[in-house]
Parts: structure tokens; C-alpha cells; sequence
């Protein structure tokens, strides 16, 4: 008789009845073996619990289980602004609305607002994000204290803001930044031009040398309204994008949100960069910026990303909504049901995401690949029924219907339990960082 091998060890299984596999193919009764923060084996559930003997088995039963989605551009502490000011043009809210109230920021409510937008995301199925914002130090704080993964950077101007008094001291703290965060596992570093009209060239052509020095990616806003590209035209003489590209920004490291005003041969010129750029339509659509040539960006083989922006202009940080209002706007944007599938959002929500991530080994489930893993809740009756999983993703769901968030084979939040955060006390700090904020 052959001797039957002993199941191997692991951290966690997890089984459901639908799994979705990275090539978007749906397995039914399905299991997921997690050992080292890394996907060990993925198939049948009868597989993998007769090959692995895990620590804890969770049965979500009526689930499933899919890839976290990566919020590829936010600015999490801007959930302290929710609501502040809406229904304004982009250049009313900014300067007469958002500005000023930032300049009376603190570290510690930067951090505050940071921990609240990880536990939004955290419940809505995120597993990463992109952040930019000031005083940028609270929010790798709480993002390490939060579980999930970011790359982040201080927002870099031409002039002062809360974290710096000039220039150099900006770039000063990039370095240090870089430096305090190099060995983390999750949150990772990246140099933040804001924009073109909130910097010069110079301040550019350093973020360049800086990405290339440290070997960090680099995210700007660009191109995000019309009225961004006359300004460019009328200061430089020349459109957004061509700033960019003249200051050498324009690079498989680089990260550019929104993508609005665009040409075809911009885009032509985008795709041969291999830059990521990252589309916010729910932002965008808020602010009437405009709306981004996703689906021409797709046709050229761009890696469209999706970013939710922050809070203070969406207002939500909820990639479910991201992904169903993108599908729909570009159906009625372009009078064609079929130029923006479901399947394609999806994997500009994960796939996609890891492209701006600079880690092309998240949003998938994979094995050898990180357990970045969500579930959702299939009993819900708005899931229901189920003739297409990705379908449901991107139509259908809320983000509510998340049963559990695992990020590197860490569990950070199931049925309705955080195990990092204290959300009670959060919203308590939260009620009295908004009193501070605007008592000003």
C-alpha cells in the first residue's frame, strides 16, 4: 500500500462556495491555503483541506473570495473634510475652501483622519492604496497601524505647507521619509509633485532626480480639467503633459491621477512612457472636471488604474461605487453599452492597481503570491442571483457585502469585527478632530 503524504502545515484556509481566480474564471466550492503571508494553494475545496492542516480554517460558506481592490489615488486625512464644501468648481474648492482649512492641520489630525479612511477602505474590501497628502508622516502611521498596504509621500508645493518651509526642506523630507520606511513589508515611499500649477519646473526636475536616486516612483495630478491646460499653456507655453514630459517625469515610475484633458497623441505619448495613469471618475464627475479617455487609453494597452480621490471630493473612499459608476459613465459617455466591461473595471480595481502600486504581484490571487484576500457576502439579497460573479462585482455591490479583508495572510477585519482598530473610539476622535478643525 503507498503511503498517503501528511498534509502540510499552514497559517489559515479559507473555503467558500465561488472563488475567482486570476484570470477571472470562477471555481466553485473552492479553498484558498495561506502560510507566510503568501498564497500556498488555491482549487478545490476538498483539496486543500485534505492537503493542508491550517492553524485556523474559516468556512465563509455562501461567499466568495476574490483579490482585495487597490484605491490607486487618494488623500486619506481628507475624510476630516467630508462634506466641507460641495458643489463647487475645482479652483473655488481648492483655494477657497480646502486650503485654508488645511493650513490649520496637525499631525496628530492628519493621523486621526488617515485611521478613519483605512477602516472605510479596510470594510469595503481594500487591501492597498496610493495616498498624497501633507504632513504625510500620521499617515504612514496609521496606515502601518491600520494593516494595509500604501504607498505614500508628502505632497510636494512651491511653496510652504504644514510639513516644510521651502523647497529643499520638502525634497529633505521625501529623503527621510524613504529613509524611516525602507524595510516596511506594506507601506513604501514615493516622491508627490501636487501638480504643475502648484509647482515650477524646477521643483519637477528635482522630484525626477529624486525617483531616480532613491529608486522611488513618483505620482502627480495631471491633466485633470481644461482649465488646468490653459493655465499650463498660458505660464509654459505648453500642455500639461508636455511640462511633464520635458522635465523627464514621464516613466514606468510614474503615476498620474486623473488623465482628463488628454489628446490622441498625448495618449500616444503616454502609452509609449509606460506611465500609470489612474482614473477617479466619481471625483471628477463631482467636480465636473471632465472625463478621462479610459476607454482609448485601454485600446493602447495603457494600465488605467482606479482611485477614488479623497473624501472631500467624492465623497466616498469605496471602490465598489469607483468601479460601477466607471462602467457606466464610459457606456453613456461613448453611446456604447460594450466599450467598458465589467471584467475590464475589475481589473483596473486590482490588476491594474498593482501596476500604480509598483508591485505587479498584488490584485490577483496567485499561487506564491501576497494573501491579499476579500470575501464577500453572497446571501445579501442584492447579490442575488449570481449569474456572473464579476458582473455582480461591478454592478451590483456595494462594498458592504465584504465579510472579511486579509491583507498579507493577516485577517484585519471579518463579520463585522475589526482586529486592529477600535472603531468606537476612532469615531469619538474623529468627533473631536473635526471640532479643532473648523473652530479656527
Amino acid at each position: 500500500m503507498l503511503a498517503t503524504a501528511a498534509p502540510v502545515s499552514c497559517d489559515t484556509v479559507l473555503t467558500a462556495d465561488y472563488l475567482l481566480t486570476d484570470s477571472g474564471e470562477t471555481l466553485c466550492n473552492a479553498a484558498v491555503a495561506v502560510a507566510g503571508g503568501r498564497i500556498l494553494a488555491l482549487g478545490s475545496r476538498q483539496t486543500i483541506l485534505t492537503g493542508y492542516r491550517a492553524a485556523q480554517c474559516i468556512e465563509l460558506g455562501e461567499a466568495l473570495i476574490m483579490p482585495g481592490l487597490i484605491n490607486a489615488h487618494t488623500h486619506a486625512s481628507m475624510t476630516l473634510l467630508r462634506g466641507l464644501a460641495d458643489d463647487l468648481p475645482l479652483m473655488t474648492w481648492l483655494q477657497k475652501h480646502i486650503f485654508p482649512v488645511e493650513q490649520r492641520l496637525t499631525r496628530e489630525l492628519c493621523r486621526k483622519g488617515a485611521l478613519l479612511a483605512c477602516a472605510e477602505m479596510t470594510r469595503a474590501g481594500v487591501t492597498a492604496f496610493v495616498d498624497m497628502y501633507l504632513l504625510e508622516d500620521a499617515v504612514f502611521e496609521a496606515a502601518a497601524e491600520s494593516g494595509l498596504r500604501m504607498l505614500g509621500g508628502e505632497v510636494l508645493f512651491s511653496f510652504p505647507s504644514p510639513a516644510y518651509k521651502n523647497c529643499e526642506a520638502a525634497l529633505d523630507c521625501v529623503r527621510r521619509q524613504a529613509e524611516i520606511w525602507k524595510n516596511h513589508s506594506r507601506v513604501k515611499v514615493a516622491v508627490m509633485p501636487h501638480a504643475v500649477y502648484t509647482t515650477t519646473p524646477k521643483l519637477l526636475e528635482a522630484c525626477r532626480d529624486l525617483a531616480a536616486t532613491l529608486d522611488l516612483p513618483l505620482h502627480i495630478h495631471l491633466a485633470e480639467t481644461p482649465a488646468e491646460t490653459e493655465g499650463c499653456c498660458a505660464t509654459y507655453g505648453k500642455r500639461p503633459l508636455a511640462l511633464c514630459r520635458e522635465a523627464g517625469l514621464l516613466s514606468p515610475r510614474t503615476i498620474l491621477a486623473h488623465c482628463v484633458d488628454l489628446t490622441d497623441e498625448e495618449l500616444d505619448l503616454l502609452a509609449e512612457s509606460e506611465a500609470v495613469p489612474v482614473h477617479c471618475p466619481r471625483s471628477n464627475m463631482k467636480l465636473a472636471s471632465g472625463i478621462s479617455p479610459v476607454p482609448a487609453m485601454l485600446k493602447r494597452g495603457i494600465p488605467v488604474a482606479l482611485g477614488t480621490d479623497g473624501a472631500a471630493s467624492n465623497n466616498a473612499l469605496n471602490m465598489f461605487l469607483e468601479m460601477g459608476t466607471a462602467a457606466l459613465l464610459h457606456k453613456i459617455a461613448g453611446l456604447s453599452p460594450t466599450c467598458l466591461p465589467a471584467s475590464s473595471v475589475l481589473g483596473m480595481a486590482t490588476q491594474n492597481g498593482a501596476f500604480a502600486m509598483q508591485n505587479r504581484e498584488l490584485g490577483r490571487l496567485k499561487i506564491g503570491g501576497p494573501a491579499d484576500i476579500i470575501a464577500l457576502d453572497l446571501t445579501a439579497p442584492g447579490l442575488t442571483p449570481l449569474h456572473s460573479p464579476i458582473s455582480n462585482l461591478v454592478y451590483a455591490a456595494t462594498g458592504h457585502e465584504v465579510t472579511l479583508t486579509m491583507v498579507e495572510g493577516e485577517i484585519l477585519y471579518h463579520n463585522g469585527e475589526f482586529t486592529r482598530l477600535d472603531i468606537a473610539a476612532l469615531r469619538e476622535d474623529i468627533r473631536s478632530a473635526v471640532r479643532e478643525l473648523t473652530s479656527g
